[in-house]
């Protein structure tokens, strides 16, 4: 079956190749045609799992379209030969391609097809490179926001916001997640707004900058229905037990179901926050008790507590 098809792509490929060829009678190469036998043969070379023929392939249609002008479909070919090299596992190499495609589709005109190849080359190197994948998301946002597709433009910057946090780039996590906050305020979607307010004081108490998480919260006050919400109520007593250094409030308000079920990223954060100076305790109840009774009872408790154990653990 392999052989078979192989067979078939060097048959398709040989015609392309004739229909390159200039003579007397035919002063210029048939690109269209030849584009066409290109593509089938890369499909032939796919299907017997002949992958790096089947990417050069890809490449020659592309160039074959590129002479004929037709930029929508050399770009096609190129992002092709970007999932052959993916299925090689050479992910950069592959990035790059579909890049250059991206570009060619802005250049024709199809800029939605453009972003769209942006975040499949964003998924594609995640794993491998989250920079590289951050940079492509915020592309692929930048091109969606151009359209006035802004839905789609949050998508892409939620997904850079979350990688950004993942890999500690906090200051750049806070400037994505404020631009995510303004373009939620422009469609009106205010509760959306109030979890971006979470995930930005989280990063900023991270950042270790109160003052920017404390104004950040001020300037919240002016999205409707932000004053007087669970949210604000909660990062209200947040900035309060960290500005005290009361570790327990922190982690309180941190383990809450409001933090809690937030993105998985964004609630790492909370449960890993740490006040200056590593917190203080609540007292305990004994402590608080014997502090209002006066020395006396103080004594009185650690005799008890002496007592207790004066004839040994046994």
């Amino acid at each position: 079956m392999a052989a078979q098809k192989i067979n078939e792509a060097l048959e398709h490929i040989a015609k392309a190749e004739k229909y390159l060829k200039t003579g007397f009678l035919k002063w210029k190469p048939d690109y269209d045609s030849a584009a066409t036998e290109y593509g089938k043969a890369a499909v032939a070379f796919k299907n017997a799992k002949q992958f790096d023929q089947a990417r050069e392939a890809c490449l020659r249609e592309a160039e074959a379209h590129e002479n004929n002008k037709a930029l929508f479909h050399a770009a096609k070919a190129y992002e092709q030969a970007g999932m052959m090299l993916k299925e090689m596992q050479r992910l950069p190499e592959a990035v790059q391609l579909i890049e250059k495609a991206s570009m060619m589709y802005l250049e024709n005109g199809t800029p939605d097809t453009a972003a769209i190849a942006l975040e499949r080359a964003g998924k594609l190197i995640e794993n491998v490179s989250p920079e590289k994948a951050v940079q492509l998301y915020q592309q692929a946002a930048s091109v969606f926001e151009n359209e006035e597709r802004l839905r789609q433009a949050l998508e892409m910057l939620g997904k850079a916001s979350r990688l950004l946090v993942r890999g500690r780039r906090l200051d750049e996590a806070a400037l994505s997640l404020q631009k995510e906050k303004s373009i939620y305020k422009e469609i009106e979607n205010y509760p959306t707004c109030y979890k971006k307010t979470i995930a930005q004081v989280l990063v900023h108490l991270h950042r270790n900058d109160y003052v920017a998480a404390e104004r950040c919260v001020r300037e919240s006050y002016s999205i409707p229905g932000f004053n007087g919400s669970e949210d604000c109520a909660a990062l209200e007593q947040l900035l309060e037990g960290y500005d005290q250094q009361d570790q327990d409030q922190v982690s309180e308000v941190c383990n809450s179901p409001l933090f809690k079920y937030m993105d998985n990223d964004y609630a790492k954060l909370g449960l890993t926050l740490v006040v200056p100076g590593g917190g203080k305790k609540k007292k305990s109840p004994n402590a608080a008790q014997d502090k209002a009774r006066g020395p006396a009872a103080v004594g009185s408790h650690a005799d008890e507590e002496e007592d207790e154990y004066s004839g040994g653990l046994c």
